[in-house]
């Protein structure tokens, strides 16, 4: 029971962060780490204070890499770890509390831009990757030479995407690359025309060209992963591309291929199932999952209009990463929306112990808009910026007037007809009242106070002047689940 709802004492007491086997030899940091580009970035700012920021699995090799760039540059470096939510955001909140001046990301990145203008620059790693191996996999994969198909892999394998090209083109036609959505030098010019921008990625589409006629080839993974679903970027990648085109993984060590169609129909219909418990849900609970990916703000005020507009309450937690644990705590709450980066936003869906679903925004917006197009025809949008007013995939509200409030609407869950929402979004833009009710009927009270007023147990309380005064005492040594006297029971 322990281990259902936190880890257990001994894992969070003895678990160290970059142990030593895991660390880089000395020799191969220049390689693995970028080290003379990250020093050409630092010395063309003429930043005198930098922050490194790792995620866990390479904290083992902080130092070390902290010791070489100072010692190369003459600058002052602050090594960030233990972000308060996803590593693969930029934290740009704890670099400006060291006061430094740029931020030198390691590892994988959403590559969200950050809420904050700060001089950034991603190391993605280079990962080994067997081109000889890949390139027959692909072939085996793709015998028609003039389909049109798009190289994408994981970040650390994007080194290699251009050489495998060279390797494909002389007998396919029709080949894209894609390329991780770096940020631009400052001062740089952009290309004309600009490629598109999806999925952290970069796409040269030729004119008259869109990526929904392609085909997609993943260089990436590991067969060692026991659950491929925990690889938030291939998630991402499956459930944003064109329903109905190939999608193919291929593993860079030894070129074995996967056909991914049958999991990316497994992932859409759970977001299917995802959308139909927000429609049910009277509760949302709001997560705020980042504070430094751009228009996060902006984001939320979408998103508590939409509850609003659909006839929800909707609730603000801040509790940093969700867990089991901490969204126990909230039982009155039917869903909770996870507003965080693309990656971010998919990471904790694999695990089975969340005491109620965690949402990504689009689902969200599918559940309460009306006007959202039917499932099969709109887009999985992965990050929250393509739902606000300004992206071509922004769908406004319909008026209140709409008949579409109106519509029957059947639960596919519970079988029962869902009421309309209680309230419409109001007509005047500057009036942010709810929709007036009878002066007769009562109010209805919070959901959350109504739930609390069910419990049989509803806190301590004060009992003043009841309590006899009583000596101080010794109380209990150790941790909540595992208190120093109850032994290993």
């Amino acid at each position: 029971m322990e281990a259902t709802f936190s880890s257990p004492a001994e894992a969070a007491l003895q678990r160290e962060a970059g142990s030593a086997g895991l660390r880089t030899p000395l020799g191969d940091l220049d390689r693995v780490y970028e080290l003379e580009r990250v020093a050409g970035f630092v010395r063309d700012l003429g930043c005198q204070r930098v922050a490194l920021q790792f995620p866990d699995q390479l904290l083992g090799d902080a130092g070390a890499v902290a010791a070489r760039l100072e010692e190369t540059t003459g600058s002052k470096m602050f090594i960030l770890g233990d972000t308060a939510y996803g590593s693969c955001c930029v934290d740009v909140l704890g670099a400006e509390q060291a006061g430094a001046q740029a931020l030198v990301h390691f590892g994988p990145a959403c590559l969200s831009p950050p809420a904050r203008p700060l001089p950034v620059a991603f190391v993605l790693g280079q990962r080994s990757v067997a081109l000889e191996l890949c390139a027959k996999a692909f072939e085996a994969q793709n015998p028609d030479p003039t389909a049109p198909v798009v190289l994408l892999s994981e970040p650390s394998c994007a080194h290699a995407l251009e050489a495998l090209a060279t390797l494909l083109r002389p007998r396919y036609l029709d080949l894209l690359v894609s390329s991780p959505a770096l940020p631009l030098p400052a001062g740089s010019l952009n290309p004309n025309p600009e490629p598109l921008e999806r999925f952290g990625r970069r796409f040269p589409l030729a004119p008259g060209r869109c990526l929904e006629e392609y085909g997609a080839f993943y260089v990436g993974g590991s067969e060692a992963i026991s659950d491929p679903d925990l690889d938030p970027d291939l998630s991402r990648l499956l459930l944003g591309w064109a329903p109905g085109r190939p999608f193919s993984s291929c593993c860079p060590d030894t070129g074995r291929i996967q056909d991914e169609g049958v999991r990316a129909g497994r992932l859409r219909a759970r977001r299917r199932y995802l959308v139909e418990r927000a429609r049910d849900a009277r509760v949302v609970g709001l997560l705020a999952g980042t504070l430094g990916v751009a228009r996060h703000r902006e984001a939320l005020a979408h998103l508590r209009n939409l509850t609003q507009a659909a006839g929800k309450r909707s609730y603000v937690l801040a509790l940093g990463r969700p867990t089991p644990a901490k969204l126990a705590n909230f039982p009155e709450v039917d869903v909770f929306v996870l507003l965080a980066c693309p990656l971010g936003t998919l990471a904790p869906q694999p695990s089975s112990g969340f005491f109620r679903p965690v949402l990504a925004p689009c689902e969200l917006e599918a559940a309460c808009n009306p006007a959202w197009p039917p499932p099969g025809l709109a887009p999985h949008l992965t990050h929250y910026v393509d739902l606000l007013p300004g992206s071509p995939f922004h769908v406004p509200l319909p008026p209140p007037d709409s008949e579409l409030w109106d519509a029957p609407d059947v639960s596919l869950i519970t079988g029962d007809l869902r009421p309309p929402p209680a309230w419409k979004p109001s007509d005047d833009p500057e009036c942010s009242a709810l929709t007036p009710k009878p002066q007769l009927e009562l109010a209805e009270s919070s959901p959350a106070a109504s739930f609390l007023s069910s419990r049989s147990w509803k806190g301590l309380q004060p009992r003043l002047g009841q309590t006899p005064v009583t000596g101080a005492v010794s109380g209990r040594r150790g941790i909540a689940i595992a208190y120093e006297d109850e032994g290993n029971s």
